[in-house]
């Protein structure tokens, strides 16, 4: 039977202290729980793909990219309805739901990674399905951005995304032994492996999560986003961020074997997404420090300073000191990924709980309604900005395929990845840090507490 909460009012120190902390922290932890396992089954394909053809497959270098991107793209375009499904269905109820809709991906990998003579456009498919993880990231953040004052959104959300992140390190660690255990390659042991935790992660969310009728809201009161330039403006730096954790998350073990003879490299992919997931808190605590936009514009700089570092490693991969400037740079660039995640989010409810009460400044008793129309809007930009963000997750992947594929090598796909960090730091700049801006809105409104 559904739990409903009807009285939720976070920014009420009474009720926070006395009775919603608890609550919101504990619908924090299992959404943790159930959105770790929604990025483990995303990203199982980019620890498969190093092995397919070991296992006796037949595939190319633009066939095994393809096949890690195309999770990526089915994830992205997962994210819009599950956005929208938090406020339809409730956070719990939904949780559950997408919790279970994993065990589809998993399945058919066990089916069918262990028959070579598999077509690849059945692969393809299967791999698809992994999307359906990507979608949790969206209806989590949501869900719990409802939950915890604005003063607490930063850290709050740092932590559940960094929660969910964290399992695609944990998948790049645990799947390649897994699938090794034995005398011969069992690449289905992947997929079983995470059947357990699917089902117990639905069995606690079904358990201790509950639903907010606070959060309640129709597809029209929340699309209307849609229509605020701040939403885009956003998601074209989330794209940056996020994008650039999910795509090279993606796209580095194959990217490694590829580049390094070294057979023992790949086994240090894991690295760059627990770095990125570790230090989004920490991208959200100075957002709520220092400053979103100012934190975001720097993180970029240092992107772009990162990228090059990795070209650099690539120009000579047959030296000694190739690959550990080539990981040392991968791992600066993911913390940046983490920390520029983190930051951009914090801006989010910053720059809608501005907008809505600097409507209703001159109107003490419309504000109330004016924070509860913010919170909505800003969970909905929430999930739209994760949405289009998540694209970068495949266009990375399938950037390093058709680098590769024409030029023989990754380094002119990353060396258009700089030119577009460079827009997403102009970008910042012009919207929320130039003087003129600052002055329409004092004290930096748009971009920190």
């Amino acid at each position: 039977m559904a739990r409903w909460i009807t009285r939720w009012e976070p920014e009420d120190e009474r009720f926070w202290s006395t009775t919603g902390r608890a609550i919101a922290r504990r619908n924090l932890v299992f959404s943790i729980f159930a959105e770790l396992l929604g990025f483990s089954v995303w990203l199982l394909w980019s620890v498969i793909v190093t092995r397919l053809n070991d296992a006796g497959f037949d595939l190319s270098s633009g066939q095994l990219f393809t096949l890690v991107a195309v999770p990526a793209l089915v994830g992205a375009t997962a994210r819009f309805p599950y956005t929208f499904a938090v406020p339809r269905f409730g956070g719990r109820n939904w949780t559950v739901v997408s919790a279970l809709l994993l065990l589809v991906p998993t399945t058919l990998l066990v089916v069918l990674v262990d028959d070579p003579t598999t077509p690849y456009p059945v692969l393809l498919a299967a791999a698809a399905t992994a999307g359906l993880g990507g979608g949790n990231f969206a209806s989590s953040m949501a869900n719990i951005s409802f939950f915890f004052p604005d003063r607490e959104k930063g850290w709050a959300l740092g932590l559940n995304a960094a929660g969910g992140n964290i399992g695609v390190a944990v998948l790049q660690l645990v799947a390649p032994v897994a699938i090794t255990v034995g005398a011969s390659l069992e690449l289905r042991n992947a997929g079983l492996m995470l059947m357990p935790f699917i089902v117990a992660a639905a069995c606690c969310a079904w358990r201790w999560m509950d639903n907010l009728s606070t959060a309640r809201s129709s597809f029209r009161d929340q699309v209307v986003v849609a229509r605020n330039r701040h939403t885009w403006i956003v998601a074209w730096l989330y794209i940056g961020t996020f994008g650039s954790f999910i795509g090279y998350s993606a796209g580095l073990p194959l990217l490694m074997k590829q580049e390094f003879a070294d057979p023992n490299a790949i086994k240090y992919a894991f690295l760059g997404p627990l770095v990125g997931s570790l230090t989004r808190p920490l991208g959200g605590r100075l957002a709520d420090r220092l400053g979103g936009a100012r934190v975001t514009a720097s993180n970029f700089s240092v992107m772009i300073a990162a990228v090059l570092g990795v070209v650099f490693a690539l120009s000579d991969t047959g030296a000694a000191w190739s690959f550990p400037v080539f990981l040392a740079m991968f791992l600066v660039l993911f913390v940046t990924t983490g920390i520029g995640n983190g930051s951009t989010f914090r801006m989010v409810p910053v720059i809608f709980r501005a907008h809505h009460l600097g409507r209703d400044a001159g109107d003490g008793r419309a504000q109330p309604e004016a924070l509860v129309t913010a919170r909505r809007e800003s969970a909905a930009v929430l999930g739209i900005t994760s949405a289009v963000g998540a694209y970068g997750g495949f266009f990375i992947p399938q950037g390093f395929g058709l680098s590769t594929t024409v030029t023989g090598g990754p380094t002119a796909a990353l060396l258009v990845f700089v030119a577009f960090y460079g827009s997403c730091r102009a970008l910042t700049w012009w919207c929320y840090l130039r003087r003129r801006v600052a002055a329409r809105v004092p004290n930096l409104a748009w971009a920190r507490p």
